[in-house]
C-alpha cells in the first residue's frame, strides 16, 4: 500500500546513521561510479549521432500481448523486460545502468538519489520534467503504485525481487522512499527498485492490469508503439519530444526513427529474409548458419552486407539441458549423472557446430566468478557448514564434463552410465531400462524450435543405448510457454543470463522457495539449503573478493547436483548487418550496443538504394 508521509522534515532526517545522505546523481552496488555529477554523456556513444532511419529486426515464434508485466501472454519483442536486451522501449525506470560499468546506476526519472550507509532505505527525487507520453507528469505516487502493483499482481519474478522491500513511502509529489525489511540482505535492493519499470496509475484506473492486451499501455520511454500486427510484427516509433532525450544518460542514444520486429517461425526463412534485404540486422545463434550460409551470398561478397564477430565480455550465461527433478525418475543424482554422461559435446561441436563453440562448465561462464581448482580459504569456509549434505565432489576438483575424442565412440561413458543406473535400481530388460516397479524409463525433450532437433537426436540415440526410451517433442510456442510455466516437462533447453554483479536474480533461478512457484524460473526444481545459503552470501557480499568467493562456492554446488547437462557458449556476438549504419568508435564493454548506440547513415543507405 502507498503511504503518505506527513511528518515534519526534521523527523524524516532522523533514524539510522547515514539516513540524511546528500542527494547524488547515481550510485554503485559495489565500488565507485565512473562518471561524475557533471558528465555530459557515456564514453561509448556519439553525442552528435543523427536521429532518423530505421532498424528492422526479427524474432522467433509469435506474440499475443503488449502487457509485459504479468505471467499471462506471450510478450512482444521490445516490450519484454526478460527478453530482447531485457529492455522495455516504451517504459522508463528511476535510474539506468551504464554499459561500461559492472554495477553503476545513474539518474533517469529520478534526478537525485539518497542512499544511507546502512542501505536500509533509498530515497529518490524525481525530475520535474519527467513525463508520460500523454504529457502528464510522472509522480512519486506513480512510482509507489508501480511497486505495489508489480509486487502484488505482477509476474512472479517481481515478487521474488521485491520480497524484502517493505513499502514505497511518498514524501512529496516528486519524492519517495523505499524502505527495506529489517535484517534483510540489502546490498542489491537499491538497484532493484532503481531499475523497476514505472507504470501509470491513471492509465490503469481504466485498464485491467491482470489482462493481456494489444492496446499499448501508457509509457514514458524513448519509443511508443506505432503499429501492431498480432503474432506477425510490432513497430515502435521514436518519441520526438521525449522528455529525457537531452539527459546525459540518453545523449547519443536511441537514434532510430523506427525499430521493428518481424516474427518468423522458421529460422532459415528468417535468414533468407536478411539476405533479401527484408531486415537490417541479425545476430545469429546457429553455428551451422554462421559457418556455411553467409560466405557465398552476393551481398556479403561485395560488401553491402557485413558479417562480423563482436567481443562479448559479459558473463556468457548458462545454457543447458534442464532436468525437471520434480519427476520421480530424476530424483536420484546417479540417474541424472548417467544422463549427462552420454551427451557427446565434442562430436556435436565437430559435426554440427563446425567447432565454433566451447563446452559450458559454469553457471558464471566467461567471468571471474567461475569456480577453479579445489576450494580453499574463504571459499572452503563458506562450504563447510553443509559438508554432510553435499556430494564429496564439491570439495575436490572443480566440475568439468567428461570429454570424448569427437569420434562418436563413447563406450567408456556408456559403461559408466550403466553402472550408475544399476546402482540406482534401473536394469535393462528386453532392451528397455526398467526399475523394480516395472516402470520403463522414458524421456521427452520439449522444444518449440525445430532447429534443436538435429542436436537432440544424436543424444537420443546415445540414451537409447542405455535402454532409455527418449523422444523429441516439438510444440507451438504458446503451448511450450504454458507447459514450462506449469513445470510440465522432462528435459528442455534454457539459457540463464548472468549478471555482472549477481544477486537477487539468483533467488529466482535456484532458490528452494521458488521451486514450486508456477511461472517461476527455478526450472529444475532444485531444493538445497546449501544453495539457498550461498545465494544469500552472494547477495550480502560487500566487495568483489567476497562476491567471487561466494559465486565460486555456489557454482560448485549447482554443477555437482547434475540437475543440468551443460551445453555450449561462445564469447562473441556473431552479427550480420546491411551497410547502412553508423556506430560509435567505442563499443560498450558490457553490451552489444546496436539498439541504443548505432544510427542510420543516410549516405550509406543511399548507396544501397535504401530510403
Amino acid at each position: 500500500m502507498i503511504r503518505i508521509a506527513w511528518l515534519p522534515l526534521f523527523l524524516l532526517l532522523m533514524g539510522s546513521a547515514g539516513a540524511a545522505a546528500e542527494p547524488r546523481h547515481g550510485f554503485a552496488v559495489l565500488g565507485s561510479l565512473k562518471y561524475g555529477p557533471g558528465f555530459k554523456h557515456f564514453d561509448y556513444v556519439n553525442p552528435d549521432a543523427p536521429k532518423g532511419g530505421r532498424l528492422r529486426l526479427w524474432y522467433n515464434g509469435n506474440f499475443d500481448s503488449l502487457n509485459p508485466f504479468i505471467l499471462k501472454g506471450h510478450w512482444a519483442a521490445g516490450s519484454n523486460p526478460f527478453g530482447v536486451d531485457g529492455r522495455l522501449l516504451t517504459f522508463e525506470s528511476l535510474m539506468t545502468a551504464a554499459g561500461d560499468e559492472e554495477d553503476s546506476y545513474y539518474g533517469l526519472i529520478a534526478g537525485g538519489v539518497e542512499l544511507p550507509d546502512d542501505r536500509q532505505s533509498i530515497t529518490f527525487t524525481l525530475r520535474p520534467e519527467a513525463r508520460w507520453h500523454d504529457g502528464s507528469e510522472i509522480t512519486a505516487a506513480d512510482v509507489a503504485y508501480s511497486f505495489d502493483t508489480l509486487k502484488a499482481k505482477g509476474h512472479p519474478v517481481y515478487r521474488v525481487l521485491f520480497k524484502d522491500v517493505t513499502d514505497a513511502e511518498v514524501l512529496a509529489s516528486r519524492k519517495l522512499r523505499f524502505n527495506f525489511a529489517q535484517g534483510a540482505l540489502t546490498r542489491d535492493l537499491p538497484a532493484t527498485v532503481a531499475s523497476m519499470p514505472v507504470i501509470s496509475q491513471a492509465w490503469y484506473k481504466d485498464h485491467d492490469f491482470n489482462k493481456t492486451t494489444m492496446t499499448a499501455p501508457l509509457g514514458s520511454g524513448p519509443y511508443k508503439v506505432e503499429n501492431v500486427d498480432p503474432g506477425r510484427s510490432v513497430t515502435y516509433a521514436l518519441v520526438p519530444d521525449h522528455w529525457a532525450k537531452d539527459l546525459p544518460v540518453y545523449a547519443g542514444r536511441y537514434n532510430f526513427q523506427r525499430i521493428s520486429w518481424d516474427y518468423y517461425r522458421d529460422r532459415d526463412i528468417a535468414l533468407e529474409a536478411l539476405f533479401a534485404g527484408k531486415m537490417d540486422f541479425r545476430e545469429d545463434f546457429t553455428s551451422r548458419n554462421w559457418a556455411t550460409k553467409y560466405d557465398n551470398v552476393p551481398a556479403i561478397m561485395d560488401g553491402r552486407l557485413i558479417k562480423e564477430a563482436l567481443p562479448d565480455l559479459n558473463p556468457s550465461g548458462f545454457q543447458a539441458f534442464f532436468l525437471n527433478t520434480r519427476r520421480a525418475k530424476f530424483a536420484d543424482r546417479r540417474v541424472r549423472q548417467a544422463i549427462g554422461l552420454v551427451f557427446d559435446f565434442e562430436w556435436t561441436n565437430k559435426n554440427l557446430f563446425h567447432g565454433l563453440y566451447q563446452r559450458t562448465y559454469s553457471i558464471f561462464q566467461n567471468s571471474d566468478m567461475e569456480a577453479a581448482g579445489a576450494p580453499q580459504g574463504a571459499e572452503l569456509a563458506l562450504l563447510e557448514p553443509w559438508r554432510k549434505a553435499l556430494p564429496a565432489e564439491v570439495f575436490g576438483a572443480v566440475y568439468r564434463a567428461p570429454e570424448t575424442d569427437g569420434s562418436g565412440n563413447i563406450r567408456g561413458q556408456l559403461r559408466q552410465a550403466k553402472k550408475l543406473l544399476r546402482a540406482a535400481g534401473w536394469t535393462v530388460q528386453d532392451g528397455k531400462l526398467i526399475n523394480n516397479q516395472n516402470q520403463v524409463f522414458e524421456i521427452e525433450f520439449l522444444s518449440y524450435g525445430k532447429a534443436f532437433e538435429r542436436i537432440v537426436m544424436p543424444y537420443i540415440r546415445n540414451l537409447e543405448k542405455l535402454g532409455i526410451a527418449a523422444r523429441f517433442r516439438l510444440v507451438e510456442p504458446a503451448q511450450y510457454q504454458r507447459r514450462i510455466q506449469e513445470f510440465d516437462f522432462d528435459i528442455t533447453t534454457f539459457r540463464n543470463s548472468s549478471s555482472l554483479t549477481p544477486g537477487l536474480g539468483l533467488r529466482s533461478a535456484w532458490n528452494s522457495r521458488n521451486a514450486d512457484v508456477v511461472g517461476g524460473r527455478n526450472y529444475t526444481g532444485l531444493k538445497s539449503a546449501a544453495v539457498d545459503g550461498l545465494i544469500e552470501q552472494i547477495i550480502q557480499a560487500e566487495n568483489r573478493a567476497q562476491l567471487r568467493h561466494a559465486t565460486h562456492a555456489l557454482d560448485r554446488v549447482i554443477m555437482w547436483t547434475h540437475n543440468l547437462v551443460p551445453q555450449w557458449f561462445k564469447a562473441s556476438h556473431t552479427i550480420a548487418y546491411w551497410d547502412v549504419f553508423g556506430r560509435p568508435a567505442i563499443k560498450p564493454k558490457y553490451a552489444r550496443g546496436v539498439l541504443d548506440t548505432w544510427w542510420w547513415d543516410p549516405a550509406k543507405a543511399a548507396k544501397l538504394g535504401r530510403d
